[in-house]
């Protein structure tokens, strides 16, 4: 998969959380292993602002990370390379930057270690002090059949016929019947946002499961398509439409989870639940989609 263009973002128009990381910077690729790339942002600073405390969070969830570019040398100077799983726990105080994490799993290109049980102590020792959390790491070859691609569970939105006029977080837009109670599953493929100091088009999935008042489909469709223009990292947007249905839907029971499209060998699917859906959260992992 090419490379994004690089961008150079001027220090003035970033976030304050994001004032010294590499992305949107023109970065050297790093010829040896270097634990200090990996640059963690506090979950704290994004979820104020939409009525998140970070220390009673709504919802339980996971980040989970694909890497599809993870090469090392064994000590005789043979390269190895693996698909790398990550799973972050969306109570770990800190998310971590993208492109840090890519120049990360770069540095281990010509970095030589005795075995990939090495390899995976070390991701696993360096991911938790920048996460703050237990992370779960998986290395995996090239043909398991945990990469096979799958589907998204219920009825696809996308070919509603909708009017779209909004372009940025419109939760107004989402209303139930109350009357009526249902449990089901929808989702859609035309989620997209933008990266928060690039700018650059953030293409997902979104599934959705819910038990409570029925949602008006054509209204969840233009209000999914309301996030295209929206800045903001994958994982503040997928707690951001949690919140947004929570309060505007009350459903008794939500799984919202989102499969965003591989960028510089990166791919990044966080999902946010009420208790009582973790168990099936869980067991729909592993799962990508044909766009991953």
């Amino acid at each position: 998969m090419a490379h994004p263009t690089a961008v150079n973002v001027p220090d003035e128009a970033r976030p304050e959380t994001l004032k010294d990381a590499p992305l949107g910077r023109e970065s050297a690729y790093p010829e040896h292993y270097d634990a200090s790339l990996l640059f963690p942002i506090a979950r704290a600073a994004n979820r104020g602002p939409i009525g998140i405390d970070d220390a009673a969070l709504p919802f339980v969830g996971e980040d989970e990370w694909h890497a599809f570019e993870v090469s090392w040398l064994d000590e005789a100077g043979k390269p190895w390379v693996r698909v790398a799983r990550f799973r972050l726990p969306a109570a770990s105080p800190n998310l971590i930057e993208s492109k840090s994490w890519k120049l990360y799993l770069n540095s281990l290109n010509q970095s030589r270690f005795p075995d990939q049980a090495a390899v995976q102590a070390t991701l696993e020792r360096d991911l938790v002090a920048a996460a703050g959390a237990p992370v779960e790491v998986r290395l995996l070859k090239l043909d398991d059949s945990e990469l096979d691609v799958g589907r998204l569970p219920g009825e696809c939105l996308d070919d509603l016929p909708i009017s779209v006029e909004h372009y940025t977080p419109s939760p107004e837009l989402l209303s139930a019947d109350d009357a009526d109670i249902v449990s089901e599953d929808l989702h859609s493929h035309l989620l997209k946002s933008n990266c928060p100091v690039t700018g650059q088009p953030d293409w997902g999935s979104v599934w959705i499961r819910y038990r409570g008042p029925r949602i008006d489909r054509e209204r969840l469709l233009a209000y999914l398509i309301s996030y295209r223009q929206h800045q903001d990292f994958h994982e503040h947007c997928v707690e951001h439409l949690f919140v947004d249905l929570m309060a505007r839907v009350k459903p008794e029971s939500l799984l919202v989870m989102a499969r965003y499209v591989r960028r510089g060998g990166l791919d990044i699917s966080p999902w946010r639940a009420t208790a009582d859906l973790e168990a099936e959260a869980r067991a729909s992992l592993p799962l990508r989609l044909s766009r991953q």
